[in-house]
């Protein structure tokens, strides 16, 4: 019954030590606010300002994990490049190890004066009495916060006396005594150490734990030393596991800590126990202390950094090697290489920096009209490949609207003439209407999808009025594109008559929809799919003749006129009627139930 009630007092302790750490972290980030994050990704383009982030961020936060979570997302989103988290996870290793120095204070002892008042029972109650106050006085959340931190600290300190007490009785019984020596061999102490940590996914709670057992007596060097090589490969199952759904670069990024960790633990294995052969270390056998954990912990996690940082791109070419790229991945890859062009160096250049932001936007320009297409296409021949193709561009077209975005608004805090002010101005409406036209291309793309998996069909008049329609947004998609690339304001102007023909088309087209719903040719569940359909094929249209306006606007003749006040030039009206008829001609839907419309997928990879 005694082995029980340890073994429940030693859990709950645990339990109390995870808890009181989760919060204390929870209420540091929540007090730092997005600052951490920014940090992170803003600040790390050297490896060593990295290593000294990831030691600063995980010394704040408690947690490696947490924080190489948090860089995981980073590089798994494009945020961050995997050569930048590297060093963010060298220096998560070495601040997770600040902890063990924290828990020494709970066996801090003493029967009088300062060493009583330092006593971990006195600092846990101030703490834990202060943090209540504060969270029930205080109305404003970031003083909560703090009552969180201290409250989280006191759980925390608890927590270890606890494990501490549970275990104490352990150095009274020789089993207990024997059985530690098992872990004097190398191999099973390491294994000890990572099947420990994978389970309480925590490494600072692994040294807890050693700390509390070396408060027995019964904990030697040659025990310890090789479970704390262990710990560190523990450590690695929640970041593993968090990797779960990433990409490849996100795998990646936690395949970095594996390595890092994998790789400390065989060269201190291997150089340690080697020179112990030969040099027969007389301190193998000595009693360790907390302060001796925390020491070993520390010492060992920042040697082994010293050692890999030299080989920062080695372990990047490694794990690229081991996860290697598919032809995907590749195209995705110089698909993005247009994230070059925008150099924050170059924001003190703005004329430079317009020049390189504007070149980012053809290149998303590109993506972008490719991107109509292949969802245009999935309308004539539906396949899954090329319906995922589609999103996993979509996520790339964001991409281009958030880094050219964030470029241009930091150009906006840098001193322009007025021209450069009127520009950055078009180029942010530009990509805003760029980066709509793809989303309605993905919706294209999602109702395709929904109509597979349906299995919805449709009538023939249908499916021809779609083709109609599909012929039109092709011609409007890629004459604006091709309009804004070139600057050509002959192909812009026609944009505005050409998308009102398509705007008619798809309310006549709906209306004989309706016809055809009335007369039970077709469900309620199909005229859902073929009105949402027409909707985004009116949006991008529309966003069409958004976009021309910037290469319409560029031709105006005062360049110092206000960007809303620029008469840019238009069509009369005898002009934009002809090209109206032109085009209702061109796409005339009335008759087109009564000609043969076949029109091909047009060819995009």
């Amino acid at each position: 019954m005694n082995y029980i009630t340890m073994i429940l007092s030693l859990l709950c302790g645990v339990a109390l030590f995870l808890y009181g750490m989760s919060l204390m972290g929870e209420g540091l980030r929540n007090v730092a606010g997005n600052k951490l994050e920014t940090f992170l990704y803003r600040m790390t383009n050297t490896p060593v300002k990295g290593v000294l982030l990831g030691t600063a961020v995980t010394s704040i936060i408690q947690s490696s994990s947490a924080t190489t979570v948090m860089v995981i997302g980073f590089v798994n989103s494009g945020i961050m490049k995997l050569g930048q988290a590297i060093g963010i996870i060298m220096g998560a290793n070495i601040g997770t190890s600040i902890t063990g120095w924290i828990l020494c204070l709970s066996y801090i002892e003493g029967s009088a004066g300062i060493a009583r008042l330092l006593s971990s029972a006195t600092i846990a109650a101030v703490v834990a009495i202060a943090g209540t106050l504060v969270k029930m006085i205080s109305k404003k959340t970031v003083y909560k916060n703090l009552g969180n931190i201290m409250l989280g600290f006191a759980i925390l300190m608890v927590g270890m006396q606890m494990m501490s007490s549970a275990v104490s009785p352990l150095k009274d019984i020789p089993a207990f005594t024997e059985a530690l020596t098992m872990f004097s061999n190398p191999i099973l102490g390491i294994l000890a150490g990572i099947v420990m940590t994978a389970i309480l996914q925590s490494a600072s709670a692994s040294i807890g734990i050693l700390q509390a057992l070396s408060m027995t007596g019964a904990m030697t060097f040659g025990t310890v030393f090789p479970i704390i090589l262990g710990i560190g490969v523990g450590a690695a199952a929640p970041v593993m596991l968090s990797s779960i759904g990433a990409n490849k670069n996100g795998k990646r990024t936690a395949l970095v800590y594996l390595l890092d960790d994998v790789f400390g633990m065989v060269l201190w294995a291997v150089v340690f126990y080697s020179l112990n052969a030969v040099l027969h270390f007389s301190f193998m056998g000595m009693t360790v202390k907390p302060v001796i954990i925390a020491a070993v912990n520390s010492v060992f996690r920042i040697v082994t950094v010293c050692v890999l940082f030299p080989f920062i791109k080695k372990i990047e070419q490694l794990v690229m090697y081991i996860i290697k790229d598919s032809p995907e991945d590749l195209e995705d890859l110089a698909d993005s290489a247009d994230f070059d062009l925008l150099e924050e160096r170059l924001l003190e250049l703005p004329a430079l920096a317009l020049g390189q932001a504007t070149r980012a936007i053809i290149g998303m320009s590109k993506k972008v009209r490719k991107n109509v297409g292949r969802a245009l296409n999935l309308l004539i021949e539906y396949q899954d490949k090329k319906y995922e193709k589609v999103q996993r561009k979509e996520d790339l077209i964001d991409k281009y609207e958030s880094k050219i975005g964030d470029y241009l608004m930091q150009l906006t805090k840098k001193p322009m003439n007025s021209k450069q002010t009127r520009q950055v101005a078009l180029n942010l409406r530009a990509i805003g209407d760029l980066e709509r036209i793809g989303d309605y291309a993905s919706n294209i793309a999602r109702l395709t999808h929904q109509i597979q998996e349906e299995n919805i069909s449709f009538s023939e008049e249908a499916k021809t009025d779609l083709n109609v329609m599909i012929e039109a947004e092709r011609e409007i998609v890629n004459s604006t594109i091709c309009s804004y690339q070139e600057h050509d304001l002959e192909t812009a102007i026609k944009m505005k008559p050409l998308a009102s023909v398509i705007t008619s088309l798809c309310e006549i087209l709906k209306a004989r929809h309706i016809g055809r719903l009335s007369r039970g040719e077709c469900s309620l569940e199909q005229g859902t799919v073929f009105n949402e359909l027409l909707n985004s094929f009116e949006r991008i249209a529309s966003h069409c003749v958004a976009l021309s306006g910037a290469v319409r606007r560029e031709y105006q003749q005062n360049p110092d006129i206000h960007v809303h006040s620029i008469q840019a030039k238009e069509l009369t009206d005898e002009e934009y009627r002809s090209l109206y008829n032109d085009f209702l001609k061109k796409y005339d839907v009335l008759t087109g139930k009564e000609r043969p419309v076949s029109i091909e997928a047009e060819t995009v990879q």
